[in-house]
């Protein structure tokens, strides 16, 4: 986990730093083994493998031909480009579609990520997680599919990465592979690279000209980019452009409501799901040219030398941007992070340009240009799970008053310990820490407010959710720590099973979450037969508690979010 210095030098995780920032396969038996899973690890394959590379796999797209290879009765094709190397003269240039090929073009191997900085997460927390730092290039464009058929027309399961919008992967966990989407519930399943960082939101219009004038959120048109390959080639996969659910967690949830108000995302999707994220407090584009007016300054650099700029070595560049960031922010102090109100920060991060984003989407207002789009927006109960992280009672609660008071820190200890007696402190902490990081309180209220936000707008409803699952794993102390749910949504609790144990409890649970997100995309409705999922509305903030018991719960965990908010 990279870690950034912030002007207190107080040192943040790069998990903490994400703060600055009814289907076929309900009638799958929950006993039945998982087959072999794709991934990049071949140790994780359980079983004999039928994996083969026929004819059969090879499809058409605008550009050429794809040949991916069948596993398991899977059509899996990885690294396709939706668009150009983004290195060199192309940096911070608006997405290139690819130039057509001839011959297939050999989709069997993950793209390369976005460079960036190298995680260094404690032990237990890396084993939880099987996190994968993969390969890094410059040439990151690439999109994943998984599909039962290239025939047919299927629902679109379009997944975005979290990691804040500074780090991250499609395949940083294995949670990500949709094998098992495609495989039971018979969907079209994405996944897509695309720039982050100082590479995908440094504003060069001052320094390159008018050709740089997207150059602020070139990060987020290369996902428009991605989307509007899928609107023109998925067909050729077997699935349907017209139901297109794009969905994300943490970073990726708030890539989601970005694109929400995005213009020029309009049309190409039809549901969305914003998971354990969404609504930050973006900067304004001035705040942005700030940024690059230091790092020019501090480079030593002619104001107009784009060129040098375009031929530094990444990390040199990401060094002198981060160096900026933090003579430009003021210190960080009491509440802080995408959801806290006052002036937004500076930083790595889209902003408002007034062309390809107009609005702070779900932190101020539901973008109006989405309203028909039906949303799920829900967290997990440990967000703030950060392994090292081990006080005692009375160290959280000296935490949790240098941010909240003292009495707010004995009324947010007495009622977490009063609604879970059984969870051991450590644990508890995760929930509302008092440090700088992910808090499960401060999400609780994020999501309350998007989804007011949504019900606002009188169009299509939004659907919240609560999981609560407890891992077995390490003593149960880990919970349901940030990004848990992604095991269970993908339906992945055998490839999961450093975090999940793949127990018949985790697999069923699966069963019912990944029929929920399918069914979700496939009608714009997660009910499914025997769990009704009713809409929320601001009154009664009804939710779907995800757990052993999965029921409607009328806001959950109410009384302590509400602590930290008076």
């Amino acid at each position: 986990m990279a870690k950034s210095d912030s002007e207190d030098r107080v040192l943040l995780t790069r998990r903490e730093a994400l703060l600055l920032s009814a289907t076929a396969g309900m009638g799958i038996a929950v006993s039945k083994p998982a087959r072999a899973m794709d991934s990049t690890k071949t140790a994780v394959h359980q079983e004999p493998g039928n994996c083969s590379t026929p004819r059969t796999a090879v499809a058409s797209t605008q550009y050429g031909k794809v040949r991916g290879f069948l596993d398991g009765g899977v059509f899996t094709f990885k690294g396709v480009p939706y668009g150009q190397n983004t290195a060199g003269e192309n940096r911070w240039l608006a997405t290139k579609p690819p130039a057509p090929w001839n011959d297939e073009y050999p989709a069997l191997i993950y793209g390369g990520n976005c460079p960036q900085r190298l995680h260094d997460w404690a032990i237990e927390q890396s084993f939880i997680q099987d996190w994968d730092d993969g390969y890094q290039s410059e040439d990151m464009l690439k999109l994943n599919i998984w599909t039962p058929s290239l025939s047919g027309s299927r629902p679109v399961m379009f997944y975005i990465h979290g990691g804040g919008y500074t780090f991250g992967s499609s395949y940083e966990l294995p949670s990500h592979e949709g094998a098992q989407m495609a495989r039971y519930h018979d969907i079209v399943q994405v996944s897509v690279n695309h720039r982050l960082n100082i590479l995908g939101f440094f504003d060069v219009s001052e320094i390159g000209g008018s050709a740089y004038e997207d150059s602020v959120n070139v990060g987020m048109t290369d996902l428009v980019a991605a989307l509007r390959w899928v609107h023109e080639n998925i067909a050729n996969f077997g699935g349907d452009p017209d139901r297109v659910m794009i969905y994300g967690q943490s970073g990726g949830g708030s890539k989601v409501t970005t694109l929400m108000g995005m213009p020029s995302a309009v049309g190409l999707f039809h549901r969305a799901a914003a998971q354990s994220g969404g609504g930050g407090n973006i900067p304004t584009k001035e705040q942005q040219k700030e940024v690059a007016r230091q790092v020019m300054k501090d480079l030593g650099l002619q104001p107009n030398d784009i060129a040098s700029l375009q031929k530094m070595e990444w990390s040199q560049l990401m060094a002198a941007g981060n160096a900026a960031l933090e003579k430009i922010n003021p210190p960080m102090r009491g509440m802080v992070g995408p959801f806290a109100p006052g002036p937004p920060r500076a930083g790595w991060s889209p902003c408002v340009d007034d062309k390809n984003i107009n609005v702070r989407s779900f932190f101020d207002v539901a973008p109006d240009v989405s309203k028909n789009v039906p949303m799920l927006i829900g967290s997990v109960s440990e967000e703030g799970n950060h392994m090292l992280s081990r006080p005692t009672e009375e160290e959280w609660h000296a935490n949790l008053a240098k941010i909240y008071g003292d009495d707010k820190a004995t009324a947010v200890v007495s009622t977490l310990k009063k609604a879970y007696p059984q969870k051991k402190i450590q644990t508890l902490s995760y929930m509302c820490s008092g440090t700088f990081g992910l808090n499960a309180l401060s999400m609780r209220n994020n999501v309350v407010k998007m989804a007011r936000l949504k019900y606002e707008l009188k169009a299509a409803p939004a659907y919240t959710y609560y999981f609560t699952w407890q891992t077995p794993i390490l003593d149960g102390i880990p919970g349901a720590w940030h990004t848990a749910d992604l095991q269970f949504c993908f339906d992945n609790t055998k490839r999961c099973e450093q975090g999940t144990g793949n127990t018949p409890e985790a697999q069923l649970l699966a069963k019912k979450m990944a029929t929920a997100w399918a069914s979700f995309a496939r009608t714009g409705n997660p009910g499914q037969p025997g769990l009704t999922w009713t809409p929320s509305d601001p009154e009664t903030n009804k939710t779907m508690v995800w757990d052993n018991e999965c029921r409607m719960v009328n806001d959950p965990e109410g009384e302590a979010r509400k602590i930290i908010l008076s």
